[in-house]
């Protein structure tokens, strides 16, 4: 990871993993799920690169371009090509990270624009907890990533039965307590149900599934200045993956 650090100036460092200016914080952790898999689609790149060739990577709900960001820090981004896709055309991205930015596709309708086996890399971080229909978007990651591809999907997670409560009961105290708010989560995770729709819908094949977020925020903020603190996080993270507030799952076509 540090080599997305080394070598930037003072005050890049003070940006999350030496890239992203809106986190403040060395190693943010709601961060280090981009710099997980900016590490291993960079590898991919230089596998790519030995080759010859190019990495064809989809970022499906590209939001505000987190994951584009982190891939430039790596040595590879060269052979990279992304693309990316939004619902939303709110976030102003760098267009100089993205090869096209397609607006207004709706993941639930399955982006028919969008060839089958497009991709060697698709990227599906923080979407699917926002939609009611799972089964359309995740047979489309599927469908997106070439034979012996890899998507790279990721959501918020509860330990059981707390996925219940977040599903059923906080909406009815929302309406009792009179939050004025909008809560966009329309889904409640636990890291088994997300697995198993996952392979349900996709019929990929499972790889690894990591966690992030063991331990994070309030007191907690400033230690994430601290390398240690990240790795301890990480390293928590593989071993308990369930336990975490976040999780990406890694699967292969």
């Amino acid at each position: 990871m540090d080599s997305a650090i080394r070598g930037m100036s003072p005050a890049s460092v003070r940006m999350a993993f030496g890239v992203d200016p809106k986190r403040p914080h060395r190693y943010n952790l709601r961060q280090s799920r981009y710099d997980a898999l900016a590490r291993d689609i960079d590898a991919l790149a230089g596998k790519a690169a030995q080759g010859e060739s190019r990495l064809a990577v989809l970022d499906m709900g590209c939001g505000k371009g987190a994951a584009a960001l982190h891939l430039r820090a790596r040595p590879n981004f060269g052979v990279i090509d992304i693309d990316a896709t939004d619902i939303s055309a709110k976030y102003a991205l760098d267009t100089t990270l993205y090869r096209s930015v397609m607006y207004g596709g709706d993941l639930t309708k399955g982006y028919p624009e969008l060839p089958t086996g497009s991709y060697d890399v698709v990227i599906c971080e923080q979407v699917l907890e926002h939609l009611l229909d799972l089964e359309i978007p995740m047979a489309t990651i599927s469908r997106l990533v070439k034979p012996g591809g890899r998507a790279f999907v990721g959501v918020p997670i509860f330990l059981p039965p707390l996925h219940l409560a977040r599903r059923h009961v906080v909406p009815i105290l929302d309406r009792l307590g009179g939050y004025k708010g909008k809560r966009t989560h329309v889904q409640a995770f636990t890291l088994a149900h997300f697995k198993a729709a996952l392979l349900a819908h996709t019929k990929m094949r499972f790889m690894e599934a990591r966690g992030f977020r063991v331990i994070s925020g309030g007191p907690f903020r400033r230690l994430e200045e601290l390398r240690w603190w990240w790795v301890f996080n990480r390293w928590l993270g593989a071993k308990l993956p369930g336990a975490c507030i976040e999780v990406q799952v890694i699967l292969e076509r």
